[in-house]
């Protein structure tokens, strides 16, 4: 705001006493003393609107649930108090990049601020010396990343993938789709700011302060890339450690039989799948131990909100109750939501004891904490605050012992990043849940990682920590908590309010199942798809979606979530159904890991050995979950994924609507087979790894129902020139990923009874090219599926052209051929050879998942050698250009359209 000059007021000044009457006492003392007066006013006024800018806040998260309550209680404070300018993902916690990133631009369009900028990712890398480049995408934890996005799980895998893991967390269990609006903002290949881009510019601007509620990778590489900048941070607030917290769940209650063992009870951390490894890291913090030792260590005042402080805020009844009846607001209505299903999703009966406020808490504990900042820094609303001198432990004594566990110093004459030998940073590090070092029999484990520890000495910091959530002042509220009722005040207040959800920001929005009409048809050979929701895929998804129903019966889809992408795409697979009028088909999800790579002890998660050859970033999974920008132009479904859950199949409890539970694989296939006719049986088309095929075949009744087995992938090499297409593994020069992703499966397989058909990966290079297909897809007819076809097309060809991350966009393209050929068109020509196959599968990643001929223990396998080229691009596009069979909705945009205009309703 502008102020005007000092002397201006000299007249308004005289005008005042000559309003009291008062102009005969106005001698010259008198005068200048009203002027002082008025300097003094404006200098008071001047003070205060420097006072009264707003505090700049900037959000790390990595939208998990209780992010979500955090993100929506900052954007609802007084704007001229505090304002929310950024928030960057952590793409190495509990979600995936491209769900994340579009699930935080959903919400902000709901809350009507798309002003505020979203960071997320980079491809940026760290040399061997320990050089930082720009726009590293924290994708990796610091110990493991490298100069690409592919990399290990060392730590990451301590997150469950599937059912109460990453794929309810990308979903939010279902509801984000079904609830939240979509805007105009998302994730767009080599357009989407890096998470590195918005942290320099944010900070740059002046001085701010951060709230860290996931993994600190993005933070701590910020930190140390840009030293310089360190002085406008003001603050650091991190929900994550513990310190001297004691965990209160699993334990054993009052009374309990003695055959009940405590599990985490007492222990310092929280990390619910690897406490008998490591007792003592909380998952924010071991997610990444050495980037958490580098922003604690920055020197930048840190407040930790600790397990210590979020064990003493558990989602009380009284709470849930109260959180119910305030559903005033959209933002109140998304949380309640989330809560809830979190609740009736919850693994045990404990839902009231073991799930806690976390980073919501922490967000009220930050803005209470700026809110005094010119008081007593240990004076907060919501909690108890004392100084405590802490570190992160990093890596496990004795120190200077190189095992080869911490590739900081192993192998290396110089440390990465110049390291202390025998150092804080030099011991054991721990490699995994299975990491038997860190295992004590009838005990504890030993292994420290990621660790709050308190310590005293040169290598401790002075850290304010919350070490208790206060009561509520209000001894009468049936909220024991003061947050508790901040929380719910914040979230029902109609300021800065959610202008509506998904349904309402249509006037005319209706559901519509497409279910076709199919009983005066023949309908052909019974089909299932297996894919792995790679763009490919969904090329080939569209083909066989074309082809006559007389020919193929498309019966169901199975998704296997351990390729090319994470399982919540399936809910784009539904999108792609309802396109074309296809809601019937029924999509069943497979295994959430290779063969021998889940946790026997707990197979929610597990090791990465193969799955760790995709790419995070650009060209892999972020591209992928998102096909490459695209799926969210595609129509929205109806149906999507949920985790809605049954007592009949295992659940704890039934939710809300369990008739609409998210089917997995083995229950598709069990359908199919009680829907036909007998002696009927099935063609298998797999477009990815052949997890799901090798559990069905180990079942007799549903292998002896198999016509033939149509497999897209492998590569028999020639000779040494001839290699295969895991460019992510240097050491395996002729696997195809799709062998290699599982290689036990696909030895299984191909060991199998079942009659095999192989498109390997030379004839897809051989038949395939971009220039010819789009050449077609130009001169047919424009059905809305030849266009979506044609528009993913003309973006790997672009990206592979203008950026080196895409260079394998041509293995995409050749998995559309797989569909044509199980067409069987004559002009196509399609030529075969049999020859002895067999997958090595040994445990020794040069060689697991390449395909050699063995006239001795090989399986005689059709393969396909030769397809008129010309002929199959001209099939694909004339297919897609066919009228019979097309799209009932061609895009989310026509749905738009639809739905905001009453004469379009029809």
């Amino acid at each position: 705001m502008s102020h005007p000059p000092i002397l201006r007021y000299s007249f308004s000044v005289q005008q005042f006493w000559v309003t009291l009457g008062l102009k005969r006492l106005f001698p010259m003392r008198l005068f200048w003393v009203a002027v002082v007066l008025v300097m003094l006013g404006t200098l008071g006024t001047v003070l205060h609107t420097v006072e009264a800018k707003p505090r700049r806040i900037l959000l790390d998260t990595d939208v998990d649930t209780d992010d979500l309550f955090a993100l929506l209680y900052l954007l609802k404070l007084n704007r001229s108090e505090f304002q929310l300018e950024g928030v960057t993902i952590n793409a190495n916690g509990w979600t995936n990049a491209g769900h994340a990133v579009n699930h935080v631009y959903d919400l902000l369009y709901m809350m009507g601020r798309d002003d505020i900028e979203v960071g997320m990712g980079g491809e940026g890398g760290i040399l061997p010396n320990g050089t930082i480049l720009p726009n590293v995408g924290g994708y990796l934890s610091i110990i493991e990343q490298g100069m690409t996005t592919t990399g290990g799980c060392r730590y990451r895998q301590a997150i469950p993938i599937g059912l109460r893991g990453r794929l309810d967390i990308d979903t939010n269990y279902g509801i984000r789709k079904s609830f939240l609006p979509q805007g105009r903002r998302k994730y767009t290949p080599l357009r989407q700011p890096t998470a590195q881009q918005v942290l320099i510019d944010k900070i740059s601007a002046g001085p701010i302060s951060l709230i860290v509620i996931g993994v600190h990778t993005n933070i701590a590489i910020f930190i140390m890339n840009n030293p310089h900048l360190k002085k406008n941070v003001e603050h650091i607030y991190i929900m994550g450690g513990g310190v001297r917290s004691r965990n209160p769940t699993g334990c054993c209650p009052p009374n309990a039989y003695s055959s009940c063992i405590p599990r985490q009870c007492g222990d310092r951390g929280n990390l619910f799948t690897d406490y008998k490894a490591n007792p003592y890291a909380e998952f924010n913090i071991f997610g990444d131990p050495f980037a958490a030792y580098q922003v604690i260590h920055s020197g930048i005042p840190v407040t930790l909100v600790p397990l210590d402080a979020t064990n003493t805020i558990p989602i009380t009844e009284e709470f849930f109750d109260e959180f119910e009846k305030s559903q005033d607001t959209y933002e109140a209505q998304y949380c309640f939501k989330s809560l809830k299903m979190a609740r009736d999703t919850w693994f045990d009966n404990e839902f009231y004891t073991s799930y806690f406020m976390w980073d919501s808490f922490t967000s009220g504990v930050a803005i209470s904490s700026m809110r005094n900042s010119n008081k007593n820094k240990e004076e907060n609303e919501f909690a108890e605050m004392e100084y405590i001198n802490i570190t992160v432990i990093t890596s496990n004594k004795p120190y200077g012992k190189y095992d080869g566990s911490n590739p900081f110093f192993d192998g290396l004459k110089v440390p990465k990043f110049n390291l202390k030998k025998g150092g804080v940073h030099s011991g054991h590090v721990q490699q995994g849940l299975r990491d038997q070092l860190c295992f004590v029999k009838n005990g504890k484990g030993r292994c420290q990682d990621g660790y709050t520890l308190e310590v005293n000495g040169p290598d401790s910091v002075r850290v304010l920590v919350a070490t208790k959530a206060k009561p509520n002042r209000d001894v009468r509220s049936p909220l024991d908590r003061e947050y508790f009722k901040s929380f719910l005040n914040v979230l029902k207040q109609p300021q800065h309010a959610g202008r509506f959800n998904f349904s309402t920001q249509f006037p005319y929005y209706e559901e519509i199942n497409y279910m076709p009409d199919f009983e005066n048809k023949a309908l052909g050979k019974p089909v299932v798809f297996d894919m792995d929701m790679s763009a490919g895929d969904f090329l080939a998804l569209f083909y066989l979606l074309k082809v006559p129903v007389e020919v193929i019966n498309l019966k169901a889809i199975i998704v296997s979530p351990i390729g090319w992408a994470n399982a919540a795409t399936i809910e784009v697979v539904y999108d792609l159904l309802h396109m074309m009028g296809r809601d019937d088909i029924p999509i069943g999800v497979g295994d959430f890991f290779a063969i021998n790579q889940s946790n026997p002890l707990l197979p929610t998660v597990g090791d990465c050995n193969y799955a760790k050859a995709i790419p995070h970033g650009n060209g892999g999974l972020l591209d992928s979950d998102t096909l490459y920008g695209l799926a969210r132009s595609l129509p929205r479904s109806p149906r999507r994924y949920t985790s809605e859950n049954s007592v009949k199949f295992g659940a704890p409890r039934d939710t809300d609507h369990p008739e609409l539970r998210q089917q997995l694989a083995m229950e598709i296939w069990e359908s199919i087979l009680q829907t036909m006719e007998p002696g009927s049986k099935i063609t298998v088309l797999t477009n990815g790894p052949l997890t799901n095929l090798a559990k069905v075949l180990s079942l007799k009744d549903i292998s002896s129902r198999i016509q033939e087995v149509y497999v897209v992938g492998g590569h028999i090499s020639k000779n040494a020139c001839d290699k295969g297409n895991v460019f992510s593994v240097p050491s395996n020069q002729y696997a195809e990923f799709h062998m290699f992703l599982d290689p036990l499966a696909a030895k299984t397989v191909f060991q199998s009874q079942v009659n095999i058909s192989l498109i390997p990966l030379t004839i897809q290079h051989q038949a395939s090219s971009f220039s010819r297909m789009l050449y077609w897809l130009r001169k047919i007819e424009k059905t809305p599926e030849a266009v979506f076809s044609k528009r993913i097309l003309l973006r790997l060809n672009r990206l592979k052209q203008i950026h080196h991350r895409y260079h394998h966009m041509d293995t995409f393209l050749g998995e559309i051929l797989g569909a044509v050929v199980l067409a069987d068109s004559p002009s196509l020509n399609a030529k075969f050879e049999v020859k002895p196959i067999k997958v090595l599968a040994k445990g020794v990643e040069s060689i697991d998942g390449k395909m050699v001929v063995d006239e001795e223990h090989g399986k005689l396998v059709r393969i396909l050698r030769h397809v008129n080229s010309k002929a199959y691009h001209e099939m694909y596009a004339k297919r897609l250009g066919d009228q019979s069979q097309s799209a009932k909705v061609g895009s989310f945009e026509e749905q738009r359209r639809k739905w905001s205009h009453p004469h379009d309703k029809s």
